[in-house]
């Protein structure tokens, strides 16, 4: 898209880019003082303790410039969370990267390995910031759609689109905005699939800590055949409610690390230096810091057993705080449409799932998703708004 601004042009690269659905949506909520259920943010805050270490370390000095890889103090403690809960043996001087935030670390790692006409898979509903980073890139996103309803993966179009112009595959797990968790077939499936091949992963595990029921997690680069072409992303946000402090880490292989690095010292340099040292003396002090799978399934099944009630028929989420609500019942909207209608007529503002696909390409049934990391007063208020539909 060229712009026309005073004596130049501008010539935009993401020229089809809009204004993002979160922001669309949580400026509908504000608008109409609706429940905000659409960004997934808390409405509840972190660890008390958290707080005042980031106090503490501003009031001794710790306000410069951290080193680009991160504190070695909070590499340190990733590492030895990561290996302790996993059984890995995870470097931190040459495998652990802090981020700011996981939007920051998955632009980074396309930007370091995806070129030109690259080709890089993702799985709709992608999560919206996939894409536009590849483009930039000058890659190629491959959408492949995940099977409805349970949004599990298509292996025979997987294998299908899958070719020696594949530079990146794209995993989501847990996955936002589906809420559901990738089986371990489906992961040595993708092992087999780019055994002896160039093709990388980048997977996006920022809900590590968020499954329910029988679900288990496991990274994708412990996984046999993964380890050394496999990249991980991390989120602190999400695992202690603390989404606006935008860190984050990757973990991958020193050969990995080395070229995410590459461009990560140009992109971002360094990371809040005093959050960084709250964040390693929390980990030190709070063995069970993470354990809150438990503290969202409670909020989960609170949610859908009040969503059981109403005319909406939800999916049961088997991770994230995420779950999706179908509302072919109810109305013949388009999902953005309906979107609306329920955040100005009924006070509940949602996400609509179709801006997770491309724009020729749409969901087959018809889902909102809703963000249940809320005080259960306001799931309840929220409820109360929806059974009235």
């Amino acid at each position: 898209m060229n712009i026309q601004s005073g004596n130049f042009t501008i010539n935009a690269r993401l020229k089809d880019t809009g204004t993002s659905i979160f922001s669309v949506m949580s400026a509908k909520a504000a608008e109409h003082q609706a429940i905000n259920l659409s960004q997934g943010f808390p409405d509840f805050d972190g660890p008390a303790a958290l707080i005042e270490n980031v106090y503490r370390h501003m009031k001794s000095g710790k306000n410069q410039y951290a080193p680009m890889p991160g504190v070695p103090e909070l590499r340190n403690e990733i590492a030895k969370k990561y290996n302790t809960q996993y059984q890995s043996d995870f470097n931190p001087e040459s495998e652990i990267t802090v981020t700011a935030g996981a939007t920051q670390a998955i632009f980074t790692f396309i930007m370091s390995v995806v070129g030109k006409g690259d080709e890089v898979i993702l799985f709709s509903p992608a999560y919206d910031c996939y894409a536009p980073a590849i483009r930039l890139a000058g890659g190629i996103p491959v959408f492949i759609n995940l099977s409805e309803p349970d949004f599990s993966i298509d292996k025979e179009k997987l294998e299908k689109a899958f070719n020696s112009q594949t530079k990146l595959i794209v995993i989501n797990n847990p996955h936002n905005p589906c809420g559901s968790v990738l089986p371990e077939s489906d992961i040595h499936f993708i092992a087999e699939l780019t055994k002896n091949t160039n093709c990388l992963i980048l997977s996006d595990e920022v809900y590590e800590h968020i499954v329910f029921d029988e679900n288990r997690f496991k990274p994708m680069n412990l996984y046999d055949g993964l380890q050394d072409r496999t990249l991980s992303v991390y989120s602190f946000g999400k695992s202690l409610h603390f989404t606006g402090w935008k860190i984050g880490y990757a973990i991958g292989s020193p050969q990995l690390t080395k070229i995410f690095r590459s461009v990560h010292q140009y992109n971002v340099f360094s990371v809040n230096t005093p959050m960084q040292y709250a964040l390693a003396d929390f980990l030190k002090d709070n063995e069970t810091h993470l354990d809150i799978s438990d503290f969202y399934q409670k909020k989960r099944d609170f949610f859908y057993n009040g969503l059981l009630k109403s005319r909406l028929k939800p999916l049961k989420s088997s991770g994230t705080y995420f779950l999706l609500a179908d509302y072919s019942e109810i109305s013949d909207m388009a999902d953005t449409e309906f979107a609306i209608h329920l955040t100005q007529k009924f006070g509940v503002a949602s996400i609509p799932l179709s801006p997770f696909y491309p724009t020729d390409d749409k969901p087959k049934g018809k889902y909102l998703r809703f963000c249940f990391a809320k005080q259960e007063s306001t799931l309840k208020q929220a409820l109360e708004n929806l059974w009235k539909i």
